[in-house]
């Protein structure tokens, strides 16, 4: 072996043999789950951090969500102790936007216990995200496989999202369910003047559809605003479309709405980001923190890149860059299925610090 080094050509050596710099002596060193301890899932997730890949990326998530939750805890209960009152703002306001696909999966048991026990103070979601939750109070929702063929399910009524199925009659049920309430929202407009919003519209199918599985009846409950500026892109413009034929004249007002969600972000003592998925509830929710000259806390959950430009993809420094995320705050991206990944965050999260989160709360 020696005689083979001695033989070796020098520029191979160098390449091979280049002598390291020192690293910084407090750089976490990779170590994984260790399963000689046993099975503990707390543990096994406390160990994605020095894991590697996203798992270290889910690892700074939850660690940046707790974050949130402690900055949370840490000035409401110094603002209690100095006056004993509560304040009437949190101390870090949470923004928790997603996608509609992720109602539609069962993801939605997971919002709808943050929603249930205020533990995020603003939502914003696409039109799907709103229907799909109510639709589900009335008719179920499946499990099926991605490469059931498009025809043959359409010649069947069954609608396919990913690998889950959807009765046609199930948005049948949600009509009929639906068009006396916006014929009463109609009435109440021409009669005592209400202006609606989606938000406001939003709140009122939550008490209408009076069902503790619903997101929005918990949103409801606790007054959590919900906004969805694009309520018209799903089942839900498709009611709003023949109604306008049966009894036109119903109006939903954007700019309130607008001006009530950038507002939540402007008079946030701090403010926190949660956003799931991509597009619309993405950017909504960061140009919503643009008015506060950016968030302090972010996390993001999506498979986007951002090769192609797109706002889905971008990572958030780019939002840095538009003043959407504050320059000293240490946001994360993890690049994974939000199903995959948001129950654990959770779990690591607000659940692990419920009875803290929930002290003092009340939930019918």
């Amino acid at each position: 072996m020696e005689d083979m080094a001695e033989k070796a050509p020098s520029i191979a050596l160098e390449a091979v043999l280049k002598t390291s710099s020192d690293l910084p002596e407090d750089l976490p060193k990779i170590r994984g789950y260790d399963f000689n301890q046993g099975v503990d899932l707390h543990a096994v997730l406390k160990s994605y951090l020095t894991t590697g890949f996203q798992a270290s990326s889910l690892g700074l998530a939850i660690q940046e969500v707790n974050h949130m939750i402690e900055k949370r805890l840490e000035t409401v209960e110094a603002e209690e102790n100095e006056s004993g009152d509560s304040p009437s703002r949190p101390g870090c306001t949470i923004f928790l936007g997603y996608t509609s696909n992720l109602i539609s999966s069962g993801v939605r048991e997971s919002i709808r216990y943050l929603v249930e026990h205020k533990m995020v103070d603003v939502v914003v979601t696409t039109a799907g995200g709103i229907e799909e939750d109510l639709i589900k109070c009335l008719a179920n929702t499946y499990l099926g496989d991605f490469s059931l063929p498009g025809k043959e399910l359409r010649l069947r009524g069954i609608n396919r999202i990913g690998n889950l199925l959807v009765p046609n009659d199930n948005y049948c049920k949600f009509e009929d369910w639906l068009i006396p309430i916006l014929d009463q929202m109609l009435l109440e407009q021409n009669t005592v003047g209400t202006r609606w919003t989606p938000s406001k519209m939003i709140h009122r199918l939550g008490k209408e559809i009076n069902n503790t599985d619903s997101v929005y009846y918990w949103a409801y409950k606790n007054n959590i605003p919900v906004f969805s500026p694009a309520l018209t892109d799903g089942s839900l413009g498709d009611m709003l479309y023949f109604h306008s034929y049966k009894n036109p004249g119903l109006i939903l007002d954007i700019v309130e709405d607008i001006r009530r969600l950038n507002s939540q972000a402007v008079y946030a003592k701090k403010s926190g980001m949660i956003i799931l998925g991509g597009g619309l509830v993405k950017h909504h929710v960061a140009n919503a923190n643009l008015m506060r000259n950016g968030a302090d806390y972010c996390v993001y959950v999506n498979t986007g890149q951002e090769f192609d430009g797109s706002d889905s993809g971008a990572r958030p420094d780019e939002a840095v860059s538009w003043g959407k995320i504050r320059t000293d705050a240490k946001p994360v991206k993890v690049y994974a299925d939000a199903s995959l990944v948001f129950p654990l965050i959770v779990a690591e999260t607000f659940a692990l610090h419920a009875d803290k989160l929930t002290a003092g709360k009340k939930t019918e």
